[in-house]
């Protein structure tokens, strides 16, 4: 198999649910509404790979991208439905769209700007929702974040065969939308996950390393206990 198949082969079908709402850990809440208010970025970025299938993309990846886009449908619907039930606020809602619409307006190569995106604003905010968010929202993020991984890897590999770069006013742009979400929190908290500098530090080293080793925990230090939910808010795995 092709590396894009590999990928493809590793992915697992979730259908959401609605959940109901729960606790969120004290001195988070500005920002959950935040980064909620940032899944409007999830429908965007599968348009941006949808204008990139129209376009020149290797055709070993155009299944993968495909499904890709599937899931970013998905997402959208899983986050829809934490925002249903935790609630929105509507100046963070408004200020999210103005972001999401720099984003689609910037003249980097879709496949770029999806990248960058996956990488380092949607693998900062998962692991805020699984460190202090509810039990609905961590099991969201742990979903979103396996396919979130494939979808980093898939486009890092298109952006590399297309020969692209990423723009210093994309980096820009990244840094202020994770500086927005991010804003309500201090820095030099005594409680790491709600440090505005543990965030936006992870972000820059997710964009320029590709990794974030302060945020490894995130893959078993806060997956929900089955006993944490009420049946209605698990989701359903093919």
């Amino acid at each position: 198999m092709n590396p894009y198949e590999k990928l493809l082969a590793r992915k697992r079908k979730w259908t959401p649910v609605q959940t109901t709402a729960g606790t969120c850990k004290e001195g988070a809440e500005e920002t959950i509404f935040r980064a909620l208010a940032l899944r409007n970025m999830e429908l965007p970025v599968g348009d941006f790979i949808n204008e990139a299938l129209e376009k020149s993309v290797p055709d070993s990846a155009r299944k993968l991208l495909a499904s890709n886009v599937v899931d970013e449908e998905n997402h959208d619907l899983a986050l829809g439905f934490i925002a249903n039930a935790y609630g929105v606020d509507a100046k963070a809602e408004k200020e999210a769209l103005a972001l999401q619409k720099a984003w689609t307006s910037h003249p980097d190569h879709t496949i770029t700007k999806a990248m960058v995106a996956e990488r380092a604003i949607f693998f900062v905010l998962l692991p805020f929702f699984r460190f202090n968010g509810d039990a609905g929202m961590r099991t969201v993020s742990a979903d979103i974040s396996r396919d979130e991984q494939i979808h980093v890897a898939t486009n890092s590999l298109v952006h590399t065969e297309l020969g692209l770069n990423i723009s210093p006013s994309l980096d820009k742009l990244r840094k202020a939308t994770i500086s927005w979400v991010m804003q309500p929190l201090k820095v030099g908290a005594s409680d790491k996950y709600l440090d505005k500098k543990f965030w936006l530090d992870s972000s820059d080293r997710l964009m320029y390393e590709g990794k974030a080793p302060e945020l490894s925990a995130t893959r078993s230090a806060r997956m929900p206990a089955f006993f944490e939910h009420s049946n209605v808010n698990l989701p359903q795995y093919a």
